[in-house]
């Protein structure tokens, strides 16, 4: 089987996640082509990762010969492009938000789509702990889920965990909010760490989205994605039973109660010698999930931008949609009306939008 190829458009931090992948797995993916308009950038890039680097979208669409594109650009950048990469009739796997305010995201839905296929990398959904949560639920063992805490991503990614639990796509939903600043530890984030401690200040945004017959609560500290010392946490309850993190509580009947576990199996443990990558995630000794980039030694983001990546192809063949803009936009608006509600300190409540209507 040939491997899927794509452009990318953009050098940036985010960038190197898809370079990485189609490093990692090149029997799966291709980076057949990248655009950066800044030649310095071009050149560092061409040289670490000996893929093909253009100036121009005309010159990438002519040359690349990619199946889609992905764009990894600035929020500001973003819906000017997705616009544009569909007058040019190029598929397009667009990095998250597709529009860095209510504006941006209006103006992009003022003209219907058409032209190309557009779908959002949205990947925390994929990632192996939250895909196995969401295919345990889809056995019905602990029931319909009523209840969804989250604190795992900050805005948009922390909203679309919790719509995909709740079973949620645009229905209303009323929002309270509340900021707690507390001190910290500073810890490395995409720098390494400093040479000496630092005290540094830990801000907590949480949430409560009442949809009516069912809850979200958001719970998130910026500091989740570097810290050694701030977990994730997640908790879905439905009548037969609960989801802690990794701790599975249901009742098959309402008198025979049920504990498990999410098991992570891993290779290259102890005497395993086929190299260290995960395999899956088990539960009551069946597979929930298995990684199907393995043997390839990703981390857990990496394996859901992969998700991603061989979604979008599929849905370029003709498959079925996995994030659409209007997800994207969706949850990205949710997550602004919690901003706006943590500064208010008054409750916020969704209305129709170009993207949630009819």
């Amino acid at each position: 089987m040939n491997p899927v190829r794509f452009a990318i458009v953009g050098g940036g931090w985010r960038s190197e996640f898809f370079l990485r992948i189609a490093r990692a797995l090149p029997e799966k993916f291709c980076v057949s082509g990248m655009l950066i308009r800044d030649a310095e950038k071009a050149a560092r890039v061409k040289a670490a990762w000996q893929v093909p680097v253009f100036g121009t979208l005309d010159e990438l669409k002519k040359k690349a010969e990619a199946g889609f594109a992905v764009l990894s650009v600035s929020w500001p950048s973003m819906p000017v492009l997705i616009r544009e990469m569909n007058d040019l009739g190029i598929d397009t796997l667009a990095e998250t938000p597709p529009a860095p305010d209510m504006n941006g995201l209006a103006t992009l839905f003022k003209n219907s789509f058409g032209k190309a296929k557009v779908q959002v990398a949205e990947q925390y959904f994929f990632q192996p702990f939250h895909a196995a949560r969401l295919n345990l639920i889809a056995t019905g063992k602990i029931g319909t889920v009523r209840e969804a805490q989250v604190s795992v991503a900050h805005g948009y990614h922390g909203i679309s965990l919790i719509r995909k639990y709740l079973g949620l796509h645009f229905e209303k939903v009323t929002i309270k909010a509340m900021k707690f600043s507390s001190p910290i530890v500073a810890g490395r984030g995409r720098v390494p760490l400093g040479p000496e401690e630092k005290i540094a200040n830990s801000e907590k945004t949480i949430a409560w989205l009442d949809f009516g017959d069912r809850l979200g609560v958001f719970d998130f500290t910026g500091d989740q994605y570097f810290s050694w010392i701030r977990s994730q946490h997640v908790l879905i309850r439905g009548e037969r039973g609960e989801i802690k993190d990794r701790e599975v509580r249901y009742l098959p009947a309402f008198d025979k109660p049920i504990e498990g576990r999410l098991i992570r199996q891993n290779a290259g443990e102890e005497g395993n010698l086929e190299g260290y990558f995960l395999k899956g995630i088990l539960f009551e000794n069946d597979a929930i999930y298995t990684n199907a980039t393995a043997p390839a030694p990703l981390s857990d983001d990496e394996i859901a931008v992969a998700t991603c990546l061989q979604k979008m192809h599929e849905y370029v063949q003709g498959g079925k949609e996995f994030y659409s803009l209007a997800e994207a936009a969706q949850d990205h608006y949710i997550g602004m009306l919690v901003d706006e509600a943590t500064k208010s300190g008054n409750p916020v409540v969704t209305g129709a939008q170009p993207w949630n209507q009819g």
